[in-house]
């Protein structure tokens, strides 16, 4: 059995623990929190729940750390301290800040001798790897990548942790004109801006300068500078009422020519989730399984999703995969 910790018991969290129930060769062994361990309920009688203060005392009996924080300031710190001490599986989703996180995280990884895999879900994560082989087998072509409609979990993260925000829903939507034109083949220059508007639904607090955390979400960089983006102020009985779900998905298009440019190709990779955090969980836990068998293999340092082989992902052995897959 792989041996797995938890480290952050949300919405992320929850779903990784769901996704382990899922995976006969695996075992929650512990989830870490940052609130007393008292008041968090989990639903694997068998696992344990402590402080994230305790987590180096698991170093021997996990195998996995699979870390549920969020993008804008708990993964660029926490992936490296938890890869001194484990291998470790995260969903760093901050695409312009992968390469500074991988290479923080592999410092680390490398130091300790295990194994952390980086940026792992379905964007980044699947639609990577999508965009990878569209590009591989029609060299002479464009990629676009298009996200929703969907709310997107580190958005929504990044605008709660602005000062006098309670709550926040960020919706994420393709402009339907752009999708239509990559749809057929018409290969447009499409900037940022021309692909997706971003909605932003937020409860503040009583008294807070609305003007203000409106002006700090569309000016954030990384996230809303670059769209047309809306912000709706609600009360909190509207955010539970009309954004309680967590839906998400998208589009990788590969459009293409071969031969002498004369025969044009297009390749779709979609996804359609009713749950995000719980789709991305689900991929979470299956590389949680490549980590552990790369490092009893003796690999370490860090990996991003191109870099596993599919096969580590399966439960199933080599001959199997062969026989039922191939």
């Amino acid at each position: 059995m792989i041996r797995i910790g938890i480290y952050g018991y949300g919405n992320l969290g929850r779903g990784v623990e769901s996704a382990i129930k899922q995976n006969n060769d695996m075992e929650l062994v512990v989830v870490f929190s940052r609130r007393d361990p008292a008041s968090v309920k989990i639903n694997t009688e068998s696992a344990k729940v402590c402080r994230a203060s305790e987590a180096a005392a698991y170093k021997d009996k996990i195998d996995v750390m699979i870390l549920c924080g969020g993008s804008a300031t708990d993964l660029p710190v926490q992936t490296p301290q938890m890869a001194k001490l484990f291998n470790v599986i995260d969903s760093f989703d901050t695409h312009a800040k992968i390469p500074e996180h991988f290479d923080a995280v592999d410092k680390a990884a490398k130091e300790s001798g295990k194994v952390a895999i980086i940026s792992v879900g379905w964007d980044p994560g699947m639609f990577s790897l999508n965009r990878l082989l569209g590009e591989a087998i029609l060299p002479e072509g464009s990629t676009y990548t298009f996200w929703g409609k969907g709310v997107s979990q580190g958005h929504s993260d990044a605008i709660r942790r602005i000062e006098g925000v309670v709550d926040a829903r960020q919706y994420t939507t393709p402009v339907p004109e752009a999708l239509e034109k990559v749809r057929n083949g018409e290969n447009p220059s499409l900037s940022t801006r021309q692909k997706h508007t971003r909605e932003c639904f937020v409860v503040a607090e009583d008294g807070a300068d609305l003007t203000r955390i409106e002006n700090e979400i569309k000016t954030m960089p990384n996230y809303f500078a670059d769209y047309d983006t809306t912000v709706h102020f609600i009360s909190k009985d509207e955010i539970l009422r009309d954004h309680s779900g967590i839906p998400h998905g998208g589009f990788v298009i590969r459009s293409g020519k071969t031969g002498d440019s004369e025969h044009n190709h297009i390749i779709e990779y979609s996804l359609k989730l009713d749950s995000n955090p719980e789709f991305t969980s689900s991929v979470l836990v299956s590389y949680a399984r490549a980590a552990y068998r790369l490092n009893t293999e003796g690999n370490s340092g860090c990996k991003s999703v191109l870099d596993i082989a599919p096969a580590y992902l399966s439960p199933k052995s080599g001959e199997q995969l062969r026989k039922e897959l191939l």
